[in-house]
């Protein structure tokens, strides 16, 4: 019970990946959960199994995280729900493949607002909460394509990627001082139907041969990482970003 009784707000939790094995995750270790996603079906139904399976609180939330208002009414019921907010994990995240010299606007904008405007739009929205309690931890989700070149088609995702690097290192920076601790995550090779519907088999195939330990990373993974960065064994961790990639990226 390593969160135990602590409000965590996971966003894009209601897929079959890496949120909602964070979100089940924290719920498992006495958190009370938020899940949101933008199909609003989805994030209900996951939230009511979490809290069937676990016994914890779990509410399910349509959250659009490049929608302002969305991002703002989401921190709102939370606050009415529970009256705090210890955590957020920034999950949300979204990929169109595309070279740069056939990239249209839409579809560069699609890439960074769902990635790195999202993670700003939602690490504002809980900060002022976070400042006035004076605790909190935040984790935003990056990945080895922001610390090294991703395939062909995808840089406007490490583009998105390496800024939440980056916004993570700033906010961390200006929020010590209220004991909010600042992280992210990059997680390697983790297969899901999100990446099936991007990639071609081969170039997965590709990706899964170039990891050192020789197997894929699984969104559990993730969520253990995660799980710790946002516990109390974590005192001093902050503006850092944590690789869990089987190697294939190291620094």
């Amino acid at each position: 019970m390593r969160v135990k009784d602590r409000v965590a707000i996971v966003t894009a939790a209601a897929g079959a990946g890496i949120g909602q094995a964070i979100a089940r995750t924290l719920a498992q270790e006495g958190a009370n959960v938020v899940v949101t996603d933008v199909h609003p079906r989805r994030c209900i139904e996951v939230a009511g199994d979490i809290s069937k399976t676990t016994g914890r609180e779990a509410l399910g939330l349509q959250v659009d995280v490049t929608n302002h208002q969305q991002v703002d009414d989401m921190v709102k019921q939370v606050i009415a729900r529970f009256g705090r907010i210890d955590i957020l994990v920034n999950n949300a995240g979204i990929n169109k493949l595309a070279p740069v010299w056939e990239m249209d606007d839409e579809t560069w904008d699609l890439v960074i607002n769902v990635n790195l405007k999202g993670t700003f739009m939602c690490t504002r929205a809980v900060l002022p909460g976070m400042i006035k309690q004076r605790s909190g931890r935040i984790v935003s989700i990056s990945s080895v394509a922001g610390l090294a070149p991703e395939e062909e088609g995808g840089t406007h995702y490490s583009a998105a990627k390496a800024g939440i690097l980056g916004f993570t290192r700033g906010v961390a920076n200006e929020v010590a001082k209220y004991d909010i601790l600042v992280n992210a995550v990059a997680p390697g090779f983790v297969p899901n139907p999100f990446l099936a519907r991007i990639y071609p088999a081969e170039a997965l195939k590709k990706l899964e041969e170039s990891v050192p330990l020789k197997r894929a990373q699984t969104p559990q993974d993730i969520a253990t990482a995660t799980l710790w960065l946002v516990s109390d064994e974590n005192q001093s961790v902050t503006g850092q970003c944590l690789c869990v990639s089987g190697g294939m990226f190291m620094h």
